[in-house]
């Protein structure tokens, strides 16, 4: 048997598809066009097509390649926003978190159990109690349960033998309360992909360079296809602009000032192995400035974040040696052996696009969201965070609507399972047959169907094709070689950058950073997408200049040097 029904060819997000989206972006007026392939854009893309609505979706890079892939891939209320009474913030999270773990996305969207320590025995462990509380029952749904467990009570005793490897006297107990992570940038591709599913027309790579205008009023976008390099003017009823930290920038275009202003705030992860310190929970830790997460990863933890403003390339965010070594001397606080440089097998900066407000401090910023239409046609949409996409979406888009003729339907999305989702529960249970039919080991099975739900039988006709494709990249066990085919051809890769950093997550996950990978993942590439020789070669040689600068750019002092040196390295470029 099968671990889904067919799918259709029109699931596929491959070069043909691609070609297909840019020829009916030319040639129609469309009643939405959204700019970014984040995963706002990406989202109200899904929410406009779902509504009956003609929809084009245009990326200046890669699905995901800005603050989409990096970021603490945590689908959470907020526990934090509870002390600042930000009920309604928490409360709607923990609604969208609920319906991404049981309806959405449940392949890619998992539980993951978290430590709150306390460090004062009584009052402390009453308040933060009495928090979590409301933590739990706000993430019912209408009676439906939340998806996790609720929260619990640890003694230290309790709390050591669940985290052996923190110092004794680090705390005095604990709580242990869950929330759910995701593959960030994975879904966001997803969600560009399932958008594209019901009839959007997506491309990336695709920058949009002005507006189209009719006195006032925008009608559309001027385009440069990075990719063939042909400039063209999509025209549509309306456009939203999700742009994330680039808002600012593109309402510059239109030549009107927009309603609000959009503050970058650079927040920096490490990535190290699993063994390297003993824990059943991720952890949540206080310091001066915010908190700071442990999670895990695989096999491996995520430990971050920082958040400091950031005012250089928004495209090539850098971490410094400073970034590091902050997150390195807080996590060490309560570590009984200290992680050191040499553990970091990753790192990864990415930037929250926030609401500017009056506080000068990024942190006190504000993680909700604006939508606005700042000039007839242009909706702008900014903020927010990563959990309450939809919700973000939704709004954006019911503003674009109401602007537009005729009775049009209200949003759907929270019933618009993912691409790979519908039947993924029934493939999970019969993983263990599907991996004898086709000959593959139970765990690599597992791996696919946490990854790509029910499509997981693609990859696995394509190993039945190509055995050799099982075999797994070099210094990326946890990735096989059929998992790059795949992504060019039904996932929208182009370039080998858009596989190693984002459709997998072997540049921040492989202690070389996908080095050794890169030559063999560009020859299968160039194998299916018909590169030439020197094609593949500057595909892996930018890819190495990419590594090389990152490296270089996390031992520098500060921002400005550490940009500077981040940036020596060639992007994706135009093809003329």
């Amino acid at each position: 048997m099968s671990a889904s029904k067919s799918v259709t060819r029109s699931s596929k997000l491959g070069p043909e598809e691609r070609a297909l989206a840019v020829a009916a972006l030319r040639e129609r007026e469309l009643d939405i066009l959204v700019i970014g392939g984040g995963i706002v854009g990406t989202g109200s893309a899904l929410d406009a097509v779902t509504r009956g609505l003609s929809v084009g979706l245009v990326e200046a890079r890669d699905w995901a390649s800005g603050t989409s892939s990096r970021s603490s891939k945590l689908v959470h209320g907020g526990i934090r926003y509870l002390e600042q009474l930000d009920f309604r913030l928490v409360r709607e999270a923990l609604i969208e978190r609920g319906l991404l773990l049981q309806r959405l996305a449940p392949h890619l969207v998992k539980p993951v159990r978290f430590l709150y320590p306390l460090t004062k025995p009584v009052f402390e462990r009453l308040y933060i109690g009495a928090g979590m509380t409301l933590y739990d029952i706000f993430s019912w749904t209408g009676g439906r349960p939340p998806g996790v467990p609720h929260h619990r009570h640890l003694s230290r005793s309790q709390l050591m033998r669940a985290v052996p490897s923190l110092k004794r006297d680090a705390f005095t107990g604990g709580l242990t309360y869950s929330d759910a992570q995701v593959d960030d940038a994975r879904y966001t591709a997803s969600l560009a992909r399932t958008a594209s599913f019901y009839g959007a027309h997506v491309a990336s790579r695709m920058r949009v360079e002005g507006f189209v205008k009719v006195g006032e009023r925008v009608v559309g976008a001027k385009v440069h296809d990075l990719e063939t390099g042909d400039r063209f003017e999509i025209r549509a009823k309306q456009v939203v602009n999700a742009t994330g930290v680039w808002t600012d920038d593109t309402q510059a275009m239109v030549g009107a000032r927009g309603q609000f202003k959009v503050r970058a705030s650079k927040g920096v992860h490490l990535v190290v192995p699993r063994d390297r310190f003993q824990s059943k929970l991720g952890m949540i830790l206080r310091t001066e400035k915010s908190v700071l997460f442990v999670i895990p990863w695989g096999r491996h933890w995520l430990i971050g974040t920082t958040d400091t403003d950031w005012h250089l390339d928004k495209a090539h965010p850098a971490a410094t040696a400073a970034d590091i070594d902050y997150i390195l001397e807080h996590v060490n606080k309560v570590l009984a052996v200290p992680l050191t440089r040499e553990d970091v097998e990753g790192v990864y900066a990415g930037l929250r696009p926030l609401l500017a407000g009056e506080s000068d401090q990024t942190s006190k910023l504000s993680r909700e969201h604006l939508v606005a239409h700042t000039v007839p046609g242009l909706v702008v949409v900014a903020g927010g965070k990563w959990t309450t996409y939809r919700v973000m979406a939704k709004d954006a888009v019911d503003e674009a609507v109401a602007a537009l003729d005729g009775v049009i339907s209200p949003s759907i999305t929270e019933n618009i399972a993912l691409l790979g989702a519908e039947g993924y529960q029934a493939a999970w249970n019969r993983r263990g047959k599907i991996a004898r039919r086709f000959g593959v080991h139970k765990a690599r099975v597992e791996h696919l169907l946490n990854r790509y739900g029910v499509l997981t039988d693609e990859l696995l006709e394509i190993i039945q094709s190509r055995p050799e494709l099982a075999e797994p990249l070099p210094g990326a066990d946890d990735y096989i070689q059929a998992e790059v085919v795949y992504a060019a051809t039904h996932e929208g890769a182009l370039h080998l950058e858009d596989v190693l950093a984002r459709r997998t997550r072997i540049s921040i996950e492989a202690w070389d950073r996908g080095v050794s990978a890169a030559p063999v993942a560009a020859a299968l590439m160039g194998e299916t997408l018909g590169w030439d020789e020197a094609r593949v070669q500057s595909e892996t040689n930018n890819y190495l200049k990419r590594v090389a600068a990152e490296r270089a750019s996390q031992e520098q002092p500060d921002d400005e040097s550490a940009d500077r040196v981040r940036l020596e390295a060639p992007d994706i470029v135009a093809s003329s």
